[in-house]
């Protein structure tokens, strides 16, 4: 071990501090844009949660900042080393410790892989709904973390509607665990909601129990395309307002469609806009016909339906490519924002306004079923001051829409000055005192959020 490293550290496990210089810059930052970052002093790599919480206490005794990182798939900073701190890196604890199909439940330590997780639970029959687009890379602690979605989430709720109990180091050391396995369960206060999208301010999660649902039918996909990207909103207000239970409305925009078929060569044509939407209850097909009649009196000028599994899986595949197509065109910035449904109309037509404004390439995709919308600026070093003030209104844009800064990918460093613009000055000031209650000195993850 390096000498220079706190004396703190020499008493923790074999093998869990990594001081290489050759490895610590690839734990310096997420794959977040336009967020500070710096090489870490040391990754800290445990392996059970005992380890978890001495590595925690060494660092509170040498007065250390700890960032933790899960899979490193963030795209807003939440997991960038910061300056005099260290990476507490969580890919060691990857296991799957049990799956209950009875109690239809599932513990699990923070470095499992989501996919890993859903194909695992998929084999007795049951489903763990939420679905990130960076689904085969992420881990479930990073999804806990910023409480990520995904195309599921029109119908099946967000992270946390699945986190049932946790374990969680604090920041001093100490181990909790919060919340019940049971259905019912109103004891104290909803601890573990509080730590859901609190991106390791709060506190270091070290066991996830989630709950699973009965694995539903194959979905059947209904695919509509429109002549300019104001009708496919229209499209997606009508079939909100319809209230149909649908599993899946997604958009995207021509520039993201024409990246995908360039990356993929998988013939989606050039319409200005594609839904994709799909439903996997008992009565998909009598729903998809309501949203065939919804899609075509919005102008939609060709609607197709599916029941092959597999079409239906290479066009979700499409989806998921969004953003790697994207990145191919160029230097990118994605924003994540998020509306009420009945304003996706008018958020899409800012964002069109401001590509006009600006000149600026911007690829819009997104969960349109729930408003979470991800425009994507495309820019060059000459164009990046554009990017960045396009950036910013297009989150102006969905604030006084009654939207959000962030449906599904956190604060991070990215947009912490827009948390306080969010939230009304009493609301700010009571967060960071519970902050500081579960992080007195302010060692976890310093710079994210608050």
């Amino acid at each position: 071990m390096d000498t220079a490293l706190p004396l703190s550290f020499r008493d923790l496990p074999q093998g869990v501090v990594i001081d290489d210089p050759d490895l610590l810059p690839s734990y310096a930052r997420d794959q977040s844009r336009f967020t500070d970052s710096t090489t870490p002093i040391a990754v800290l790599a445990p392996r059970t949660t005992d380890e978890v919480a001495a590595c925690v206490r060494a660092c509170h005794e040498a007065k250390l900042a700890v960032v933790t990182r899960g899979a490193g798939t963030g795209l807003s900073g939440g997991a960038n080393a910061v300056e005099n701190g260290v990476v507490l890196s969580l890919h060691r604890m990857n296991q799957i410790l049990s799956i209950d199909p009875v109690e239809r439940l599932a513990v699990v330590q923070p470095g499992v892989n989501t996919a890993e997780l859903r194909a695992a639970v998929a084999e007795q029959g049951l489903m763990y709904p939420p679905d990130p687009g960076s689904v085969a890379s992420c881990s479930i602690g990073g999804n806990v973390a910023t409480n990520a979605g995904g195309m599921c989430c029109v119908k099946y709720g967000v992270t946390r509607d699945f986190v049932e109990e946790l374990e969680v180091v604090l920041a001093d050391g100490r181990v909790m665990r919060t919340g019940t396995r049971t259905v019912k369960g109103v004891a104290g206060y909803d601890l573990t909601s509080l730590f859901v999208g609190s991106e390791g301010t709060l506190g270091v999660v070290t066991e996830i129990v989630v709950r699973l649902v009965p694995a539903p039918r194959p979905p059947l996909t209904l695919v509509a395309t429109f002549d300019d990207l104001a009708s496919a909103g229209a499209a997606v207000s009508a079939i909100t307002a319809a209230g149909l239970a649908l599993s899946a409305v997604e958009i995207l925009d021509r520039t993201t469609l024409q990246a995908v078929d360039a990356m993929t060569h998988m013939g989606l044509g050039d319409a200005a806009a594609m839904l994709l939407v799909q439903a996997d209850s008992d009565d998909a097909a009598s729903l998809l016909v309501e949203v065939e009649k919804l899609a075509a009196a919005a102008g939609a000028v060709d609607i197709a339906v599916s029941e092959d599994p597999e079409e239906a899986a290479m066009l979700m595949e499409a989806r998921r490519l969004a953003l790697p197509a994207l990145e191919r065109l160029g230097e990118w910035l994605l924003d994540d924002v998020c509306v009420p449904r009945s304003r996706v109309v008018e958020l899409i037509a800012a964002v069109e306004d401001i590509a006009a404004d600006t000149g600026l390439t911007i690829g819009v995709f997104g969960h349109a079923g729930d408003g979470n919308l991800h425009p994507t600026l495309i820019f060059d070093e000459a164009s990046r001051d554009a990017a960045l003030k396009a950036f910013d209104r297009i989150t102006e844009a969905a604030l006084a829409l009654g939207g959000t800064i962030t449906g599904e990918h956190g604060v991070g460093r990215l947009k912490a000055d827009w948390l306080t613009r969010e939230l009304d000055p009493v609301a700010l000031e009571l967060q960071r005192a519970l902050r500081r209650t579960f992080d007195p000195e302010g060692l976890l993850n310093p710079g994210a959020q608050l």
